[in-house]
């Protein structure tokens, strides 16, 4: 009889470590755990394959609960670490897990550069508006007016739009999450591992110790379909609780109109996920003062472009050296052509 050469489809589990997981009940980072491990046995790749990196923070537990290779690396780090690894291994499947002090404080500078550069790598940013590990000071991302252990009269910080600003660092997939909507998160999640490039997913945790409840009004049943804004490229941008509200472009002015007052959906704005300007509308939307006082929040896959990685260009550039004939002394080439002789 010959031996059984099939493989065993692998389940949730086989990417559960034995490690106990130790977050503070009811935090958020339990569901994107069980999501991400939930989903990875659809991804048609071997689980030595698979790296996640984390920097510091209450996010970056992370690495120890996925049965796969990973690195807790240093705080604002995990960036030029993903991107070492993608330099030298480009066969490999790379998940980068940070939070939004990790990301957007002292690892700020890596941040834009990651996205800029384009390494085929998934970032996710667990965004809870506070730092959880170092026990409740106002972050990056924290509303301004915020009182924490570190702005006790409030914060003065006007806060970052982590999705607009990966828009700005021109990033190639930029898209936003919660917590609590499994199916949401799941069907994003995915999308950003079919991307070639750098896939950033903002993703509103809550921190039940230090901020709870800051985006409960995007997560419970009773408001959410009143509060966000789901978007899928090419329909238009209805929400409410009986889709009757919708959002149409004066000019560049996005306007709230009333569908079910006789406004009609054929006027709405159409999401188009290629469109960098718009998107950054999209992005920043709840921020918009000339807005109606009810603003949106949008959820799903903002941008997504078709732009070469950083490693597939780096590796055209060796073979195309490789390809020369003949070689260039290492002196010759770390002297340039501005040489000079001292008589």
């Amino acid at each position: 009889m010959s031996a059984d050469t099939t493989t065993a489809k692998l389940t949730a589990k086989d990417f559960s470590s034995d490690q106990d997981v130790k977050w503070c009940p009811g935090c958020g980072d339990y569901a994107i755990l069980a999501q991400v491990q939930r989903i990875f046995p659809e991804f048609d790749v071997k689980k030595e394959d698979v790296v996640f990196v984390s920097g510091i923070g209450c996010s970056s537990r992370f690495t120890y609960y996925m049965d796969t290779y990973g690195m807790h690396s240093i705080h604002g780090r995990a960036a030029a670490v993903v991107s070492g690894i993608r330099a030298t291994n480009p066969n490999l499947d790379v998940w980068m897990i940070s939070g939004d002090g990790d990301s957007l404080s002292i690892g700020g500078n890596h941040f834009i550069h990651l996205l800029r550069r384009n390494f085929n790598v998934k970032y996710l940013m667990f965004n809870n508006q506070i730092y959880g590990l170092t026990k409740g000071q106002y972050s990056p991302a924290s509303e301004k007016g915020k009182n924490t252990k570190s702005t006790p009269f409030g914060s003065l910080d006007e806060p970052f739009n982590p999705a607009e600003l990966a828009l700005g660092a021109k990033g190639t997939f930029v898209a936003r999450t919660l917590d609590r909507d499994a199916k949401h998160q799941q069907a994003i999640l995915k999308r950003a591992h079919e991307h070639k490039g750098t896939a950033f997913v903002e993703i509103y945790q809550n921190c039940p110790v230090f901020n709870d409840g800051a985006f409960f009004t995007y997560t419970e049943k009773e408001t959410k379909m009143e509060e966000c804004l789901f978007v899928e490229h090419g329909k238009p941008l209805v929400f409410g609780a009986n889709s009757d509200k919708g959002i149409k472009l004066d000019g560049l002015k996005p306007v709230i109109v009333d569908l079910a007052g006789g406004a009609s959906v054929n006027d709405l704005w159409i999401h188009d996920e290629t469109d960098r300007m718009k998107a950054t509308l999209l992005a920043g939307l709840f921020d918009n003062p000339a807005m109606n006082p009810h603003n949106p929040r949008p959820f799903g896959v903002f941008y997504k472009e078709n732009r070469a990685t950083y490693e597939d260009d780096l590796i055209n550039q060796i073979n195309a050296v490789k390809a020369k004939k003949g070689s260039t002394p290492l002196d010759r080439i770390l002297s340039g052509d501005k040489t000079w002789t001292i008589a």
